[in-house]
């Protein structure tokens, strides 16, 4: 990928025939009233598959997180500020109107808009101005350089709608799948899109997906052959799935993480003492040997992980030191008192971790009360509105979307409400810098800033483990995301 245009995709090793027809049903991790058709409140896995069914980016990922062609036939720039970009011909909306420049304008404008409420409008703030250059060519200027554009695009919430289009009670995309029916909370059915412009796809006449909370549930449901394909398969589960016969697990190293959070604005959390007390207290290699079954990277209290090309490798590895963390809390003067602690099964592993975490704060003299919440609501009603919560968040293609979605201080999901100057000037110089040594060298410091000040723990990097019926094909690993980067629906067909 260089910031002159997009790569061509490479050729694909042969690959069974795929065969057309056929019916899945996919079950994710979550379902809730709050379930969205607008893919810019798309917030987790369920709203990720579900917008993706129906529509479509300018650009999208590959299995090496690579951005490719999608709705944008080309996309170039010579100094990363400026980019112009070429749609592809021949794309409608399922209503049969054709996709030209003023919904690409409309699609990614609307993010700036306060009153859209979008999950990223932090990154869209950027873009300083989007044209319409004739009915099929789109210029963008950004604020800075930012060579990471093409793969910030194809992020889920990016995804491209009508122009004009507010109402999202139904769907109108270019997707490969039409919508059936949607009820928040219960399901969502697509039916095939046969004047879908990708030749020959979908090959599926129909998908369901729904939520299952409980995973012993959702491992159930796929062995049962209720449904076909789930995601987050608990690392315990995973030897269960392969014995049943019939079944696979699809395993895929990621930025997956389940962090600790702990609220910056409020005391006691925010006291850095006490930040410091639980990092040292945190046992990484007992988190991963039997929370994770050893699928996953030891982490370091920073969102990088080990083989990104800019994770910083000679940062030094935070150990357990049970000690150490006993006199940073003393310092914290939080020595014997009692704090409660939220946890839900909606974030990966974060029960368990959570009576570790207590079970080790009882040798210190700290007294960690475990709530364990149902997943449903978790993340509306818990997740950043106590003082002590986990979070659960999903791989990101660049380090810069990590670091303005989770830790610049005025992102809507900067867990911890971190607020750190230096780290967001950083962030804004390594965006813009064209020497790659450099921007290396300015993330690297970034990460340093986050493992020793920001109040969020990161034990572990979690591999991506999803469970499918063996007659579903056409699977491979993307690392965005469980569910094939959450772009199964354009890929798999039923092989029954």
């Amino acid at each position: 990928m260089s910031a002159g245009g997009l790569l061509l995709p490479r050729s694909l090793s042969a690959q069974p025939k795929p065969r057309y027809g056929g019916r899945i049903r996919v079950a994710s991790i979550s379902s809730s009233t709050a379930d969205t058709l607008d893919p810019a409140k798309a917030a987790l896995s369920t709203d990720y598959v579900r917008v993706n069914m129906f529509y479509n980016g300018l650009t999208r990922y590959d299995r090496n997180l690579a951005a490719q062609p999608e709705l944008a036939e080309t996309m170039e720039s010579s100094d990363r500020q400026t980019w112009r970009i070429k749609l592809r011909k021949g794309v409608a909306f399922h209503d049969g109107k054709p996709l030209t420049s003023s919904d690409v304008v409309y699609s990614l404008l609307r993010h700036k808009d306060p009153a859209t409420a979008s999950k990223i409008k932090t990154i869209a703030d950027q873009f300083v101005e989007i044209r319409g250059d004739g009915p099929d060519e789109v210029v963008i200027r950004l604020a800075g350089p930012n060579a990471d554009l093409p793969l910030i695009l194809a992020q889920a919430q990016f995804l491209i709608v009508r122009n004009g289009e507010r109402n999202f009670h139904t769907v109108n995309g270019t997707g490969p799948y039409k919508l059936a029916e949607f009820t928040p909370g219960v399901r969502t059915v697509g039916v095939r899109n046969a004047n879908y412009w990708k030749h020959g796809r979908p090959y599926l006449d129909e998908i369901e997906l729904i939520g299952i909370p409980d995973e012993v549930s959702r491992v159930n449901a796929l062995l049962s052959g209720d449904v076909h394909f789930i995601n987050a398969v608990s690392p315990l589960s995973t030897k269960r799935v392969q014995a049943a016969g019939g079944y696979e697990i699809l395993s895929t190293p990621s930025g997956l993480y389940t962090d600790f959070i702990m609220q910056q604005k409020e005391l006691p959390t925010g006291n850095p003492h006490f930040v410091l007390a639980i990092k040292y207290l945190l046992d990484r290699g007992l988190i991963k040997r039997a929370l994770f079954r050893d699928f996953g990277f030891i982490a370091n209290d920073q969102p990088i992980p080990p083989f990104h090309p800019y994770y910083r490798s000679d940062l030094p590895q935070r150990p357990h030191d049970p000690d150490r963390a006993k006199w940073h809390l003393a310092q914290a003067g939080l020595t014997g008192v009692r704090l409660p602690m939220y946890c839900s099964p909606a974030a990966e592993g974060s029960v368990d971790m959570a009576s570790v975490i207590q079970e080790l704060g009882s040798q210190i003299g700290l007294r960690l009360a475990v709530n364990r919440m149902p997943s449903d609501g978790y993340w509306s009603t818990h997740w950043m509105k106590h003082p002590l919560t986990f979070g659960n968040n999903n791989p990101r293609p660049t380090a810069d979307l990590m670091f303005s979605l989770f830790y610049k201080s005025d992102s809507v999901w900067n867990e911890s409400k971190w607020n750190n100057p230096t780290f967001d000037r950083l962030l804004l110089e390594a965006r813009g810098e064209a020497d790659e040594h450099r921007r290396k060298q300015l993330y690297g410091e970034m990460q340093e800033l986050v493992s020793d000040y920001c109040g969020v723990a990161i034990p572990v990097f979690i591999n991506l483990l999803d469970g499918y019926d063996r007659r579903v094909k056409g699977v491979y690993p993307i690392p965005i995301g469980g569910l094939m980067g959450y772009m199964l629906a354009d890929n798999v067909w039923w092989d029954g």
